[in-house]
């Protein structure tokens, strides 16, 4: 694409996840894709008993009309991404309804604040299931078709939560968990046209307003300031044909729009090495000096000779 000229989905099916709330990133993603064109599938399941304090009831038929009734295409779909079967299901709806899938949006995620040895292990495990394998469970899904294709586009939704925020251990763990799937699924894709990009994003939405107390200054700022409309151009460009990258993480934030990645220091290198060098020696390792950035593209395990693989269901 050259110059300025409108960035366009026409002829794209895109399936998001956790995209029936309002408001939500997912409903901002899907209403932005099928504007440019994508038939959209709206998946949310529509309410979790578990999680109370978020605000009202998702509706993914909801969105969908309201896509339908601007001029776009979409169908609702209301499985969970939390085990195999939802996810293929969300799949097989964007293969019954547009008959096929190229882009796919892992949005669906919950989270619960709570000290570490404070959070129960039901409510730990549940990050992990929805945030991390609901992920994983629809990118399976959807990858066969488009391997098959030769084409494809997934976008995970991480959080600068994996960075290190207290009481956000199992949110944070599933997001940073989130990130390094991106970078493998990356580096098995590139052989087949398929992207996998992150994006760490920040707004108002309902997910926002179950985590934090009504007079958080944080949720304040975000209510004020940080409407989810502004996160999804970003998500948008990652799911385009023209996407240049595959294995990033970019921030969303606002309008702010930055790149996130990993950078190895210099260190120092010694086959004497010892507790008592590593210690005085220490201020090298931390150096950022000259750190490099540690690679996206994926290793070459081609010379690894790893064994076959043998299954079991």
């Amino acid at each position: 694409m050259n110059g300025m000229s409108e960035y366009r989905f026409d002829g794209r099916t895109a399936i998001v996840t956790g995209s029936g709330g309002n408001p939500s990133l997912g409903r901002a993603h899907a209403m932005l894709l099928a504007s440019r064109g994508a038939n959209v599938v709206v998946n949310d399941i529509g309410s979790d008993p578990e999680m109370r304090h978020y605000p009202g009831t998702a509706s993914a038929e909801a969105v969908a009309e309201e896509i339908r009734a601007a001029g776009g295409s979409a169908v609702a779909d209301t499985h969970s991404v939390a085990n195999v079967e939802g996810a293929q299901a969300i799949v097989q709806t964007a293969l019954d309804a547009f008959d096929g899938i190229d882009i796919l949006i892992n949005n669906a995620a919950i989270s619960v604040g709570a000290p570490f040895d404070v959070m129960t292990p039901h409510d730990f495990q549940r990050h992990i299931d929805i945030n991390l394998m609901g992920a994983v469970w629809t990118a399976r899904a959807a990858w066969p078709h488009m391997k098959r294709q030769g084409y494809g586009r997934i976008v995970n939704t991480t959080s600068s939560s994996m960075m290190g925020f207290a009481e956000h251990a199992a949110y944070g763990a599933s997001k940073g968990g989130l990130w390094s799937l991106t970078r493998v699924l990356a580096a098995e894709g590139a052989a087949h046209g398929i992207k996998v990009n992150a994006v760490s994003p920040g707004a108002f939405t309902r997910l926002v307003v179950s985590t934090l107390e009504d007079d958080s200054p944080l949720l304040l700022h975000s209510k004020e300031n940080l409407p989810p409309e502004l996160a999804s151009p970003a998500f948008a460009y990652l799911c385009h044909e023209d996407c240049p990258v595959s294995g990033e993480c970019i921030d969303s934030v606002g309008g702010e729009v930055q790149r996130t990645y990993i950078s190895r220091t210099r260190g120092f290198a010694d086959r004497a090495v010892t507790i008592e060098m590593v210690a005085q020696r220490w201020n090298e390792v931390m150096s950022e000096a000259d750190a490099e950035v540690v690679g996206t593209g994926g290793m070459d395990t081609s010379g690894w000779k790893i064994r076959p693989y043998e299954g079991v269901e």
